[in-house]
């Protein structure tokens, strides 16, 4: 059964603060999921098999952003970076700090900031979106936004139907629900 065969993803619950809404669901790390070879080839092959699609390649992002209309998924195909999730750009405490690399895939939530504090000059991922969501929008953490909008519009954001990296049988559905129905932003 697949279910026995899927280790669990780290889950960080991130708390709201006063330019990042953030989200009651969590953000997933999976470590070393990527089939090999670990190619963009590859990894789009798994995402969009379990009907996340491919929407861009992208290297180190620095400026703190979100977007609040869709969930976003890096699946990792080179080299290493030190993400930031749920910290606002300047402050120096609060959400957490996740070293990935090659072959990770890193799950973030509507609403939940997100981006590099360090790299390689190797790291590359490839930007997996579900299927049905729009084109993400920005949001880059300057409270140039009414916060309760925001919260209602990332609240909005259904819980995908498939997980990533696993599918049907993955946690990120049924780690999603149950988060949805006991909290919210």
């Amino acid at each position: 059964m697949l279910r026995d065969r899927i280790a669990p993803p780290e889950t960080y619950y991130l708390t709201k603060g006063d330019l990042v809404p953030n989200n009651s669901v969590p953000a997933l790390v999976y470590r070393n999921v990527l089939p090999r070879p670990i190619t963009q080839d590859s990894a789009q092959t798994l995402c969009e098999g379990n009907h996340w699609e491919k929407r861009g390649e992208w290297g180190p992002l620095w400026e703190a952003h979100f977007h609040p209309n869709t969930h976003e998924c890096y699946a990792i195909i080179r080299g290493q970076s030190t993400l930031v999730l749920g910290r606002e750009h300047a402050a120096t405490t609060g959400g957490v700090e996740v070293d990935v690399s090659a072959g990770d895939v890193v799950v973030v939530p509507a609403g939940v900031s997100h981006r590099s504090i360090s790299a390689d000059n190797e790291y590359r991922y490839i930007g997996v979106y579900p299927e049905a969501a729009p084109k993400w929008r920005n949001n880059f953490c300057k409270g140039k936004e009414d916060m309760h909008l925001l919260v209602e519009e990332i609240t909005s954001v259904a819980v995908p139907e498939d997980d990533p990296v696993y599918g049907k049988d993955g946690p990120l559905v049924t780690l999603w629900q149950q988060a949805s129905r006991s909290n919210k932003l």
